[in-house]
């Protein structure tokens, strides 16, 4: 399903297409449609564009080249890293006016500063690549995401990635100390600076970071590393209900403070699902129970301090009545093995037929609420369906997806996407949350940034467009 409607299609002129093939060379200029087709289809399938002509460019001269040549040619230019995506901004259009610019040769990781804690690393590096370079040098970056195996760095920054890890160490947005972009106009702005203090003038930075791909193309970073924590100890939890999970999120707080480094909550369905469709994994807790909560403790010090301090939470919480039962992960692999179960946990919803899903946050504190809400305005638009709910409890981000009622037909819940969208994210705003919390806004929410947000915010966003791609090259139909 593509939202958007396509413009009559054509093909870019092949003179126009010799000229960009030069820049890159013939080896890395993709224009057979076999090898175009992984990068014009999201993961999904819900989104399939089309183009003549796939750029991997080598270098960041390379790039500034591109960009110039777009620009004076008013050619449109799709960045893409590793088209991972779910909102569509990595996908170009299918009117084939677009060519898609990829990161993936711009794989070198620059630079490992130990003593400030920095990494500088290009757009291409995979996320799991730096996490395993940043290991190796005795140090975290703690960008942690399920599709870490293939993700990279300028996607991450671009979409102001998440996670699991923002509790404790905040998103992409939050680790970038400096960048690397390539303007519209092929112009580079050298801002690969260390600095974690810095007043001069406005933070431009930040306007590439989450912009997804619609001012520049980010080409390198410099990204926060952290001291490795000497414990990391996990536990599971089954509770009856998301206040208790609350209850139990605040105590955590009190009693660990920023060792509490991960709290992600889940359903029993999601967790129902998980335990019959994923390949491997194991039931954490005897008992079946309403809610779970996966949490993590960190500790600086010693394996034993942050065992003591999770069990000193586990034992209050316990006390009090807050949770049913938990297990502290026995060994390294036991905890690997939990999160493990919640990283596989999405997928796991597909083998049950449509979903309609939604990445939204509200305030930590109106997280029950918001959950016995909503599930009343899924009922109203589809009686039946089952509400699959997930996410980082510690930030507010709830994945709250919704699959199709279980004898349900697949087309006819997806033509409720709209009503069942509108739905959900009215209960969103009535409680003054976000309609995406960390996916982006891409091709799927851009009509619905412009029709709800507020109309000043949409002026200055299109002001800014304006200044950075006045020719409007950059990423046409995402964001706004």
């Amino acid at each position: 399903m593509n939202d958007l409607t396509d413009d009559q299609p054509f093909d870019l002129d092949p003179g126009l297409i010799d000229r960009f093939a030069a820049i890159v060379g013939d080896k890395y200029a993709l224009r057979d449609q076999a090898d175009i087709a992984p990068y014009i289809t999201e993961r999904r399938g819900r989104w399939h564009g089309r183009t003549s002509l796939v750029l991997r460019p080598g270098s960041v001269e390379e790039v500034s080249r591109i960009m110039r040549l777009a620009t004076e040619t008013g050619t449109p230019v799709v960045p893409q890293s590793g088209n991972t995506g779910l909102v569509g901004a990595q996908v170009p259009d299918k009117s084939g006016h677009d060519i898609v610019l990829s990161l993936s040769r711009l794989n070198r990781i620059r630079e490992i500063d130990v003593l400030s804690n920095t990494v500088t690393a290009e757009a291409g590096v995979i996320l799991q690549t730096l996490q395993e370079a940043a290991d190796a040098a005795d140090r975290l970056f703690p960008l942690s995401l399920a599709a870490q195996g293939s993700c990279q760095i300028g996607g991450n920054l671009s979409s102001n990635a998440g996670g699991t890890g923002v509790l404790a160490y905040g998103n992409a947005r939050e680790l970038c100390l400096g960048i690397e972009v390539v303007l519209p106009t092929g112009e580079v702005f050298d801002d690969l600076r260390k600095l974690k203090k810095d007043n001069t003038g406005y933070d431009l930075k930040n306007l590439f970071v989450g912009a997804e791909g619609t001012l520049g193309v980010i080409t390198a970073a410099v990204l926060k590393l952290f001291p490795k924590p000497k414990g990391r100890e996990v536990a599971f939890v089954g509770l009856s209900s998301p206040e208790a999970a609350l209850s139990l999120f605040t105590l955590a707080m009190d009693q660990a403070g920023a060792s509490l480094t991960a709290f992600e909550l889940i359903g029993q369905r999601p967790y129902d699902f998980t335990l019959r469709h994923a390949q491997g994994v194991t039931r954490p807790l005897a008992d079946d129970w309403p809610w779970y909560v996966l949490m993590q403790v960190s500790s600086g010090r010693s394996q034993e301090d942050g065992r003591a301090l999770i069990e000193e939470v586990l034992a209050a919480g316990l006390e009090r009545g807050i949770f049913g039962d938990a297990v502290v992960a026995a060994s390294l692999a036991q905890g690997e093995a939990f999160w493990i179960f919640r990283e596989v946990l999405p997928e796991c919803q597909k083998p049950e037929g449509a979903s309609i899903k939604h990445d939204i946050s509200v305030p930590i504190a109106s997280i029950p609420d918001f959950i016995e809400a909503a599930a009343g305005a899924v009922q109203s638009v589809s009686p039946g369906a089952r509400v699959v709910c997930f996410g980082h409890m510690g930030d507010g981000n709830l994945h709250y997806n919704i699959s199709r009622p279980e004898a349900g037909d697949d087309e006819q819940f997806l033509s409720l996407y709209r009503p069942m969208n509108n739905a959900v994210h009215d209960v969103v705003r009535s409680f003054h949350g976000s309609i995406s919390a960390e996916h982006g806004i891409g091709q799927l929410k851009r009509d619905e940034l412009i029709a709800t947000a507020p109309p000043m915010a949409i002026d200055l966003m299109r002001r800014v467009k304006a200044a950075f791609d006045p020719a409007g090259i950059m990423n046409p139909g995402k964001v706004i």
